[in-house]
């Protein structure tokens, strides 16, 4: 009897520790927001002298498709971030940051289901962003509408927006339930 209890011990602790195999796919996502950041450097170097030009190449509809692919890309860092920090500390170990006085007030209270709920509103902005630029191009110069990419556009929208709602009654039916 005495074997079972320390051998079940020892496989829950080495279960328990397993949850350290995510620390590099962490790393990974740290990547990924350097990476971001990259191609939001090189959109911005490659825009700003179309915009500060003697005379300006660059139309008010073109500035607004630069600015949307920058909000795009701040937005998919943000997500990235939301993610990193809520999923290590909901799965693996609390950020122990203790000092930091500018630490953001939702670190350590998104749970599963609000991460969800934050990574669906922030792939419908996404894709919400993605659909209005392809609509401001169309009337430009040199640019012709696929508008069979254009109706999946909408389509792939609409079903993020449908499964944003689909979540969010879950989630109230869940918290509508008792708890067994």
């Amino acid at each position: 009897m005495g074997m079972k209890p320390r051998l079940e011990t020892a496989f829950e602790r080495m279960l328990f520790r397993s949850r350290w195999l995510m620390a590099p796919m962490y790393l990974g996502l740290v990547a990924a927001l350097l990476m971001l950041l990259v191609m939001f450097g090189r959109e911005l170097i490659h825009y700003f002298p179309a915009v500060f030009a003697p005379y300006g190449t660059m139309t008010a509809n073109d500035g607004i498709l630069v600015v949307l692919t920058l909000v795009d890309l701040s937005l998919a860092g943000n997500l990235l971030l939301i993610v990193l920090f809520s999923v290590y500390e909901n799965f693996v170990s609390k950020l122990d940051l203790e000092g930091e006085t500018d630490r953001p007030p939702w670190m350590g209270t998104v749970d599963f289901s609000g991460l969800k709920m934050k990574l669906i509103a922030s792939i419908v902005a996404i894709s919400g962003i993605q659909l209005l630029k392809t609509f401001m191009n169309i009337g430009k110069t040199g640019y012709e509408l696929n508008p069979g990419e254009a109706m999946w556009g909408v389509i792939i929208h609409l079903t993020f927006v449908t499964s944003g709602v689909l979540l969010a009654l879950m989630d109230w039916l869940t918290a509508k339930t008792d708890k067994h």
